[in-house]
């Protein structure tokens, strides 16, 4: 028996036009660094998506599943691209401004990008890529920068503004198949070569109602979101989408993303919600320390990307800033887990916690453990494995190149077809997820696990430490040991035997897991989003470019 209910493909266009008709009086709003901030409804976002699908198809010739690439800030003209590309049918290619020029060569070319769309203020970066970019037919440049970088270029080069100037401002959005490509992100390729994962319509608009699941971001019409996570970041971790869902007003930094501006931008704007990695939140909470804002009006954090360490957590805290962990990756959409405590230790000591694990796994996300033999351990809070999930909006393969045939990489992918995620952990009789480390950075000593994320944590809990990073070395006896590098805060002292002293105290840390080897560093090496960079550190370490002082 078939049901009776309507066929209606989730697509793109329907959360846009959503947005734009019921929620057409919420706003994204754009720093500008410089006088007022520049703001546009819904409404006039939803009618100048519609100008540029119309400049796209009739100007440039976008067609079919044509990859539109994004080179951009978060502000109101990304949005506009977030919504126009993928709901004319063609695809749009966000292009993380952080990763080299090589990696953006070897992006660009392989999903054959036909068009770019860049903010004035990055030419800088993308000029001396096009003569490498054979693919690129056209260059649409949006706010101020200087353009006679360009003069030289193979591709036609047009004003975003006058683009758009004249054209309609509705769109007879096509009636997709919702399993089509709708946008594509590259994972930042710390091992081998960046990957593609391509999302589906079907995906982002399943994954957006998740977003907005109360137990989850849970955000409505009477909340403004400052979206510091970056757009070419997994879909700003599905905030767009999610936003024009349920009339949730945007704040948006451009380039502005130093903890100065940030904290402007909360005491003038007065955000009720944020979304970005721990370094950013450490470095606003720096910037507060040193001058107070009134930041009352942000009560929700939503902190990914890695883990959040407690003592920043507890800070934000007495802020009365409420940090929200979760946990996701490019190949997820990106939301795998978020946490929120269960009712039942509300109010209790327990509740801190529950806050500190990655979260519970939304409807949606099947998650099970593996051992190293592949064998499947329990959910019993101490069985720790490599975390396997599968589900409507979690990756099934790679994108491979223009003959649309697809990867999957035995180390990416189990014979069943469940994505291997490359974090190590447990997962709590109740569906709490606590990850102790990455795959490749569990530090092995003497045939036992150490965590190197849990002595992190604690290293940074001391008054003094600013950042801390730990990393797997070669040793002669154990096989692998703990190297512990440290910033420490401005005007701060500590020696490391009074840090290693601090990681004993009252049990933190069991005593064979104490690290012999430190170092003190200026700062630790990032990724381009934003994560520890360690393999940058064991690269230092092993050509003896690091002050390895050895208790």
């Amino acid at each position: 028996m078939l049901s009776t209910m309507q066929d209606v493909p989730l697509l793109i266009s329907r959360i846009l036009t959503h947005g734009a008709r019921i929620h057409g009086s919420s706003r994204v709003t754009t720093w500008t660094g410089e006088g007022a901030p520049q703001r546009r409804t819904f409404a006039e976002i939803g009618g100048r998506t519609a100008q540029l699908a119309h400049a796209l198809r009739e100007d440039l010739g976008v067609e079919g599943d044509d990859r539109v690439a994004t080179l951009m800030w978060n502000n109101a003209e990304h949005v506009e691209a977030y919504f126009a590309i993928p709901s004319m049918g063609a695809v749009l290619h966000t292009l993380n401004l952080r990763l080299p020029a090589e990696q953006l060569v070897w992006i660009v070319n392989h999903a054959a990008d036909r068009v770019v769309i860049a903010n004035g203020s990055l030419l800088p970066l993308l000029a001396p890529l096009l003569p490498h970019l054979p693919t690129v037919e056209h260059v649409v440049v949006s706010g101020p920068g200087d353009r006679t970088l360009l003069a030289d270029a193979h591709a036609r080069v047009h004003e975003y503004e006058d683009l758009i100037a004249g054209k309609p401002t509705d769109y007879d959005w096509p009636e997709l198949d919702e399993r089509t490509a709708a946008s594509m992100c590259y994972t930042s390729g710390t091992t081998g070569d960046p990957k593609g994962v391509v999302y589906s319509h079907r995906s982002i608009y399943l994954h957006s109602m998740q977003v907005n699941m109360a137990q989850s971001m849970g955000l409505t019409d009477q909340d403004t979101s400052l979206i510091v996570v970056p757009q070419f970041h997994v879909n700003a971790w599905g905030l767009p989408h999610a936003t024009f869902m349920t009339g949730v007003n945007m704040l948006m930094p451009d380039r502005f993303l130093q903890p100065g501006p940030l904290a402007e931008m909360i005491e003038s704007e007065k955000p009720t919600h944020a979304a970005a990695v721990p370094t950013i939140w450490q470095g606003l909470l720096a910037e507060l320390t040193v001058k107070p804002r009134d930041v009352t009006s942000l009560t929700q954090v939503t902190i990914g990307g890695s883990a959040c360490p407690p003592a920043l957590m507890s800070a934000f805290d007495d802020l009365g800033m409420r940090v929200c962990h979760a946990w996701g990756m490019t190949e997820t959409s990106p939301l795998g887990t978020i946490a929120r405590p269960p009712a039942q230790v509300v109010g209790l000591p327990e509740e801190f916690a529950y806050r500190l694990t990655q979260g519970r796994f939304p409807a949606g996300v099947e998650a099970r453990l593996s051992g190293p033999g592949g064998e499947r351990l329990p959910w019993d809070g101490e069985s720790a494995g490599e975390l396997e999930v599968r589900g409507p909006w979690i990756a099934g393969a790679y994108y491979n190149g223009p003959g649309g045939e697809v990867l999957r990489p035995a180390d990416k992918f189990s014979e069943d077809g469940w994505l291997k995620t490359g974090d190590v952990g447990t997962i709590s009789p109740d569906g709490f997820l606590t990850l102790t480390d990455r795959a490749k950075d569990v530090i092995k000593s003497g045939g036992e696990w150490i965590s190197s994320v849990e002595l992190e944590n604690a290293l940074m809990a001391h008054p003094a430490v600013a950042e801390a990073a730990v990393v797997a070395v070669p040793d002669d006896r154990w096989g692998e040991r703990p190297l512990a590098t440290v910033v420490l805060k401005e005007g701060a002292d500590a020696d490391f035997e009074t840090l290693r002293a601090f990681l004993a105290e009252e049990g933190k840390i069991a005593k064979w897991q104490l690290p012999e080897r430190w170092t003190i560093v200026e700062a630790v090496p990032k990724t381009s989003v934003g994560k520890f960079d360690k393999k940058v550190l064991r690269r230092r370490y092993a050509e003896g470019a690091l002050d390895i002082t050895q208790l």
